[in-house]
């Protein structure tokens, strides 16, 4: 994930940061609870995608 791309990215909840978690190729909202999946190098920040966290 390009570091600049993920700066300029937020959660579309929460309006907040997300932190890219590599292994599982996903962009995490903490303050949501929500992990976006990343498909083909394309960040997939749709809500009804996304996956609920602990």
């Amino acid at each position: 994930m390009d570091p600049k791309l993920l700066e300029m990215l937020v959660c579309p909840v929460t309006k907040q940061p997300l932190a890219y978690d590599a292994e599982k190729q996903e962009l995490v909202s903490r303050a949501a609870r929500l992990a976006y999946p990343i498909r083909e190098g394309i960040p997939c920040l749709v809500r009804e995608e996304a996956r609920e966290i602990d």
